[in-house]
């Protein structure tokens, strides 16, 4: 599959550039530039590389441990289906998890239950230490 990495470029140095700063909370869902990456690595659609995200681990007000979200309905280990809101379902895609910086956010659109959060971390806990 062909992926023209350079218009992601043009767009990621107007982001490193920026001084846009979003603090986020844990449990949050927000939507962020998530790029076009390489491979099966998660990446967002649309001309701004859009894909909304939960905020899964708060290091500092700039860096962060997100979870893609996909509106598709997934089932398995690797996924997580919840609803943050009345209208929208989404399933975490847990395998994908990954550092980013805020840098990236551009609104906060919600947030994840504490009971959804919390099997959330137990279903990413089993994943990485799992045998």
């Amino acid at each position: 599959m062909f992926k023209n990495f350079y218009n992601w470029f043009k767009i990621k140095t107007k982001i490193n550039n920026g001084d846009n700063i979003l603090i986020a909370k844990e449990r949050e869902i927000i939507m962020c530039h998530l790029g076009l990456n390489v491979g099966f690595e998660q990446d967002g659609s649309g001309d701004s590389f859009l894909r909304p995200v939960l905020i899964f681990k708060k290091f500092s007000n700039k860096l962060y441990i997100i979870i893609p979200l996909t509106k598709k309905h997934r089932t398995g280990k690797f996924y997580f289906t919840f609803s943050f809101n009345k209208k929208t379902q989404s399933t975490a895609i847990l395998s994908q998890l990954k550092i980013i910086d805020s840098k990236r956010f551009i609104y906060k659109m919600g947030y994840i239950s504490k009971e959804d959060f919390d099997k959330i971390k137990d279903s990413v806990f089993d994943l990485l230490y799992s045998k």
